[in-house]
């Protein structure tokens, strides 16, 4: 056998090795904190149609624009938060983040009014910004490209076993009246809030660099830091290429910019627009089919009939995304789930019975967790450093300006019509126009239709 071959198969598993290191050591971590972050800023969901509503007096526009008001918060330190991430680590700001939310969501225990609700929930967007894309940016600088779909898909999971754990855990504690002399809503909020702040502790000791990473060998980590800076020379010597041509070098600004940069983040909207949707309101859906099919439910019975939806979402999501890792990400491993979650969410209500709503529900929900992991390995491959931070956060802060607008706005049109038919309706719509923007950016040559990643040159591809 020659030298090369020899050479090669070492390579190869030393870099499985490395790689599953990573997958078991490092991503893990970050997806329970990604779990504890769903749930708090999701928690508002369960309490609603389970005495909050009852007991602070809400009408739907008013829980809807309490749960949004949330975005407004985080929007608007989305950008600088996750620059500064670059600046002081991404060890001590996430761990910073969680101990700030979990001391405001403990908070949410003992609220009286809509307007206190309101400003707790923007208070806890403040707290929470820049977590969700520092996390996505920190797991991105602990592997290449290419193994970057299987490893966001592994954390991604987090979100829809938040709702598989999370929605019989609040059926559980809605149920326990009187301990500490509080409502069961109010419990609920109570011991979601701890976590975050137990965890954000251990956050500061336990996350660290791929250069810092004492768990793996010498040969791992001489492989794991020499292939990330590979990577990076050659984003460089692209963005030299471009610059020689009288392009700018990216920087922050210049990320904020850039037309691929604003294409995503409205792709990305649509997406955010459906998954709180279903997040805010399906347990207040779920609690109606009391009324339309004349059953009664329990919280635990509600809590498991919220999870039905998030199981098989899981499953899709860790094997389409396997599928993308195997293939290199293609234009259609977004677009498809965007079309099939737009076309199947509005229909869900007209469905005709709570099983047949709930089974609907379980495809646009899969539809949208498979599109996701995916979705977020675009754009580290054309951004690096402050750069990629901040493209990533624009991408989040426009994202989730849905996550303001989805609940106010189906909170809104359920006021105004008297059923959730015409808010799915615009749900629908905002999804199948992601749909039409992935495709559209692949014609125009932003991003290859041929795929994604995986391509050498991909950054000078992304003109």
């Amino acid at each position: 056998m020659d030298t090369p071959l020899v050479t090669h198969l070492e390579e190869s598993a030393l870099e499985k090795s490395t790689i599953r290191k990573v997958a078991f050591r490092v991503v893990p971590f970050v997806a329970l904190m990604f779990f504890i972050n769903y749930l708090d800023r999701t928690a508002v969901g369960f309490a609603a149609p389970n005495g909050m509503n009852t007991d602070l007096g809400l009408t739907a526009a008013q829980f809807g624009f309490a749960s949004g008001v949330f975005f407004i918060g985080y929007i608007l330190l989305e950008v600088p938060s996750n620059v500064a991430l670059v600046r002081f680590g991404a060890r001590r700001w996430l761990a910073r983040i969680m101990v700030s939310w979990g001391i405001v969501a403990t908070l949410f225990t003992w609220v009286q009014n809509f307007e206190q609700l309101t400003v707790l929930r923007f208070l806890l967007g403040v707290a929470e910004a820049g977590f969700f894309p520092g996390a996505i940016l920190f797991l991105s600088l602990w592997v290449p490209s290419k193994h970057r779909s299987k490893i966001l898909a592994l954390f991604y999971i987090a979100q829809p076993l938040t709702s598989v754990i999370g929605a019989p855990l609040a059926g559980v504690l809605l149920q326990t009246h009187g301990v500490f002399g509080l409502e069961g809503w109010r419990f609920m909020y109570l011991v979601v809030a701890i976590p975050a702040i137990v965890v954000g502790i251990i956050a500061w000791f336990y996350l660290t660099s791929p250069k810092d990473a004492k768990w793996l060998t010498g040969p791992e980590r001489e492989w794991l830091l020499t292939s990330l800076d590979d990577e990076n020379i050659a984003k460089e010597k692209a963005e030299a290429a471009k610059a020689k041509a009288g392009a700018k070098k990216a920087s922050t600004f210049s990320a904020l910019k850039m037309g691929r940069v604003w294409m995503l983040a409205f792709i990305y909207f649509g997406f955010i627009y459906g998954l709180y949707a279903l997040a805010f309101f399906l347990p207040t859906i779920i609690d109606g089919f009391q009324a339309t099919a004349g059953v009664k439910f329990d919280f635990i019975q509600k809590g498991l009939i919220t999870a039905i939806p998030y199981l098989p979402a899981a499953f899709v999501l860790y094997f389409w995304s396997r599928d993308a890792t195997r293939r290199g990400v293609k234009t259609w491993h977004i677009a498809i789930p965007a079309l099939v979650g737009g076309v199947s969410i509005p229909i869900a209500l007209l469905a005709g019975s709570p099983i047949a709503t709930i089974a609907i529900i379980t495809v646009t929900a899969c539809a949208i967790f498979a599109a996701l992991p995916n979705f977020w390995t675009v754009p580290t491959q054309f951004l690096t450093g402050v750069a990629a931070a901040a493209g990533i956060a624009l991408i989040n802060t426009i994202g989730n300006l849905a996550g303001f607008s989805a609940p106010f706005i189906t909170g809104w049109v359920h006021d105004w019509t008297g059923s959730y038919i015409v808010p799915m309706f615009i749900v629908g719509g905002f999804m199948l126009l992601s749909a039409l923007l992935m495709v559209l950016l692949a014609r125009s040559g932003r991003v290859q239709a041929s795929g994604l990643v995986n391509q050498p040159d991909l950054a000078a591809q992304l003109h």
